[in-house]
């Protein structure tokens, strides 16, 4: 099945901020925000892709039953970039015209941010677009056309593909609010966050 943009969930990090516990594990609405997110993204593409770590066995229990490729990252220790080359490879392999990076530990991004990010880039397909707040500061998710994935393949260290946006500056499409920036990171971000929903 083709569609227009795959999305990729990088979770091949080791969440060392947490101090011992696993943020992508941490409960929202009465799940682990790991399949919370990757639901969102289910209902925005097709072509829905988790990196993990070799041996994360608990990440990878809480995906169970979601139509979701799972992507080994063996060299998950350098960072980033080790997500992101497997996953230009799988969005190569893949019937889609471009591949989005959603960051996993940003629970205020809805699927319907998802779909309008997915709208936005396809009315400017050689594009890379990237979401912002509604004052417009880059944050992420990001998408990159299909004709960049190869790029990503070069890609090394835990800098993310800012090496390819700043080669190609992306256009910012805001999102309601900070969402675009809201990441939890840190036991605190968590507290400070779930303080906000009450």
């Amino acid at each position: 099945m083709h569609a227009p943009c795959a999305i990729v969930l990088p979770a091949a990090g080791l969440a060392r901020r947490m101090r011992g516990g696993d943020k992508l594990l941490e409960q929202i609405e009465g799940q682990a925000l790991l399949r919370h997110v990757a639901q969102r993204a289910l209902q925005a593409s097709a072509h829905v892709a988790v990196t993990l770590r070799v041996g994360a066995a608990q990440r990878a229990a809480v995906l169970a039953g979601l139509p979701v490729t799972v992507l080994s990252v063996p060299d998950a220790d350098e960072g980033m970039a080790a997500s992101l080359r497997v996953a230009a490879n799988w969005g190569l392999a893949a019937p889609v015209d471009a591949l989005m990076i959603a960051l996993p530990d940003m629970p205020d991004i809805t699927s319907d941010d998802f779909r309008t990010l997915i709208a936005a880039q396809q009315a400017r397909p050689d594009d890379c677009l990237r979401a912002a707040t509604s004052d417009n500061r880059p944050g992420h998710p990001v998408i990159v056309p299909r004709a960049l994935l190869r790029d990503m393949l070069a890609l090394a260290g835990d800098q993310g593909a800012r090496d390819i946006l700043r080669a190609h500056p992306p256009r910012l499409h805001p999102l309601e609010g900070m969402r675009a920036l809201t990441d939890l990171d840190t036991p605190e971000d968590w507290q400070a966050w779930r303080k906000a929903q009450s």
